[in-house]
C-alpha cells in the first residue's frame, strides 16, 4: 500500500486525475471521455513502469510460490543423484589410484626378494641350500638379515593394504567380484596365518614364497576391481554426471534470475525455461566427451565444472561450439588445394 501511494505521488497530475476519475465513475457510471482518458493514462503509466507490467505484477503475487517450489524440487532431485554418484566416483577413483601405486611397489618388492633369496627351497632341497635362507645365515650375496626382514615386512604390509582397499572397492561395486579369501574372513587365526609373516621368520625363502602366493590372489582380486571401477564409474563420470551438473547449473541460474526479477517485480513465467533445461542437458552430455579444458596460463578445469557453467550460462556452450567450428573451418580454408590435371 505504501509503495502504491508513493508511486501515485510521483505521477503526473493528468495521469493521477484520470485514474481517480475512472475510479469514481465505477459508481456514477462510465462515459466515453472517462474511458478514453483512462486508457491514455494507463498507457502512459505502463510506459513509465516498464519493464514492470500488469502480467508481471500478477505473476509475482500468484505464481511466485509455485515457481520456487518447482525449481527447488528439481534441484533437490538432481542433488539426490549428483551427491551420491559424485562421492562414490571420487572415493572409488582415489582408492583405485592408491591400489595401482601399491601394486607397483609390491611388484618391485616381489622381484627384489626373488633376486636376493633365489627360488624357494624345495622339500628335497639340501641342508646347505636351506641354511642360506635361515636367519643369521645371511642371504645369498651377503645381504644382511635386517634388510631381508624389512623388505618382507613391507611386502606383507602392502599385501594387507591392497586387500583392505580392494574390499572397500568391492562395496562400492556392490560386491561384483568374488572375494578369494571369503571362506576364511571370519576366522582370525587363518587370516593371521595368511596375511602375516611367520613368527620368528624361520626361513626367509619360504616366507617370501608364501607371501608371493597370497599376493598373486590379492593382486588379481584388486586389479579386477580397479578395471570395473574404470569401466562403470568412468562411464558415469563421462556421460551421466556432466549432464546432471549442467541441469543443476540451469537450476542455479533460474533461481538467481527469479530472485532478481521478484525484487524488481518483473517476473513472468516463460515456457523457454523448459528449452533451457534441454539445451543444458545436451551441452553437459557433449562436454563429457572431453577429458579436460585449459583456461588461462595452462590452468585446467574439470569437465564437471564446465558442465555446471554450461547449464548456468548456455551462451558459453554455443560460444565453445562456434569456436571449435571456426577452428575446423580455418583449418580447411588454409589447407592447400589438391593439384589438378596431369603434368
Amino acid at each position: 500500500m505504501r509503495q502504491r501511494k508513493r508511486m501515485l505521488e510521483h505521477l503526473d497530475d493528468d495521469i493521477r486525475e484520470h485514474i481517480l476519475m475512472a475510479r469514481a465513475a465505477v459508481t456514477a457510471g462510465w462515459d466515453e471521455p472517462t474511458v478514453a482518458n483512462l486508457l491514455a493514462a494507463l498507457a502512459k503509466l505502463a510506459a513509465r513502469l516498464k519493464p514492470v507490467t500488469a502480467d508481471s505484477l500478477e505473476a509475482c503475487e500468484a505464481a511466485a510460490k509455485s515457481t520456487v517450489r518447482h525449481h527447488l524440487r528439481v534441484a533437490i532431485w538432481l542433488a539426490a543423484f549428483i551427491v551420491p554418484f559424485s562421492l562414490a566416483s571420487f572415493v572409488a577413483t582415489a582408492i583405485s589410484n592408491t591400489i595401482k601405486a601399491d601394486i607397483t611397489t609390491a611388484n618391485d618388492l616381489a622381484v627384489t626378494l626373488r633376486a636376493q633369496l633365489g627360488p624357494p627351497p624345495s622339500a628335497t632341497g639340501t641342508a646347505a641350500t636351506t641354511a642360506t635362507s635361515t636367519p643369521g645365515a645371511g642371504a645369498p650375496g651377503g645381504i644382511p638379515d635386517a634388510t631381508i626382514i624389512n623388505e618382507l615386512q613391507q611386502f606383507a604390509s602392502i599385501i594387507r593394504t591392497i586387500d583392505a582397499r580392494a574390499r572397500q572397492l568391492n562395496v562400492l561395486l556392490l560386491f561384483s567380484e568374488r572375494d578369494p579369501f571369503a571362506a576364511i574372513r571370519k576366522d582370525p587365526a587363518k587370516i593371521h596365518a595368511t596375511f602375516q609373516l611367520p613368527a620368528g621368520l624361520p626361513n626367509f625363502g619360504v616366507a617370501a614364497d608364501q607371501r608371493t602366493t597370497v599376493y598373486q590372489d590379492v593382486r588379481y582380486f584388486a586389479q579386477n576391481l580397479v578395471d570395473d571401477v574404470s569401466f562403470f564409474y568412468g562411464a558415469i563420470s563421462a556421460c551421466v554426471l556432466p549432464a546432471l551438473y549442467a541441469l543443476l547449473g540451469t537450476c542455479a541460474y533460474l533461481l538467481r534470475t527469479f530472485e532478481r526479477e521478484m525484487a524488481n517485480r518483473t517476473f513472468t513465467p516463460s515456457v523457454a525455461n523448459s528449452a533451457r533445461f534441454l539445451i543444458a542437458a545436451i551441452g553437459g552430455a557433449v562436454v563429457g566427451l572431453f577429458n579436460n579444458f585449459t583456461i588461462g596460463q595452462g590452468a585446467s578445469i574439470s569437465p564437471l565444472a564446465i558442465a555446471f557453467i554450461v547449464g548456468y550460462a548456455v551462451d558459453v556452450f554455443f560460444t565453445f561450439l562456434e569456436g571449435m567450428l571456426q577452428a575446423f573451418t580455418k583449418g580447411n580454408a588454409t589447407s592447400p588445394p589438391p593439384s589438378g590435371g596431369r603434368a
